[in-house]
């Protein structure tokens, strides 16, 4: 969303185009110098451009159009963080120290990168709670393996991530390459990175501050 005193910028050269950039001082009461952040920010969302002699002039762009464009050329690669792996043979007592260690809220299980399953604070949670041994009771055994894992790969677009985590009502989505099936016709999974809620609001302030384009 542009400031009040950005709207009024764009009215004015939207009417009076081409206008210079001390023109539009005038008409506010304020010096060129105070408007410098504003008319940056309306060039860099491609609602105003300027020539030299000329100033600035309305380009015919909307607002929301000029948004969606941003979201939707936004990739899953460009805005993921870093896995964190543990192995299959991890104890589940290992598995909620590295989830606190490292401060996530899903733990990927696997070896070499080949995602074997993913487990939640919810799945340590439900667990701890039957009142097993978590130091003695393997990851694996209480993870959803990757068979039934809704993932994203890099390529994919942001949009379709928070899709996702919005439908399947989950808070992180394992980022992966689809490697070769294999000898039971199942798709390995090469885990890349990983795409969270937090991911998402990070990119959404990203967008509103101009700094995605």
């Amino acid at each position: 969303m542009l400031s009040e005193r950005q709207e009024t910028i764009l009215n004015i050269v939207k009417d009076q185009s081409p206008i210079t950039g001390q023109h539009i001082a005038a008409q506010l009461h304020v010096t060129r110098a105070a408007l410098r952040s504003d008319l940056a920010i309306l060039t860099m969302l491609g609602l105003i451009d300027a020539r030299p002699k000329l100033g600035y002039f309305f380009t015919g762009n909307k607002e929301k159009d000029l948004l969606a464009r941003i979201i939707t050329n936004i990739r899953v690669e460009s805005c993921l963080s870093q896995p964190v792996i543990v192995g299959e043979h991890t104890s589940a007592y290992d598995a909620v120290i590295a989830m606190f260690t490292e401060d996530v809220g899903t733990v990927f299980v696997g070896t070499d990168n080949i995602l074997a399953g993913v487990v939640s604070r919810k799945d340590l949670l439900k667990t701890a709670l039957g009142n097993n041994d978590l130091k003695a009771l393997p990851v694996r055994m209480v993870m959803t393996p990757s068979s039934k894992l809704i993932y994203v790969e890099p390529q994919e677009q942001a949009l379709v991530a928070a899709q996702r985590l919005m439908e399947y009502e989950v808070d992180c989505l394992p980022v992966v390459h689809v490697l070769d099936r294999d000898e039971e016709d199942r798709k390995e999974l090469q885990i890349v990175g990983r795409i969270s809620k937090t991911n998402i609001t990070r990119l959404f302030v990203e967008c509103g501050l101009g700094r995605r384009s």
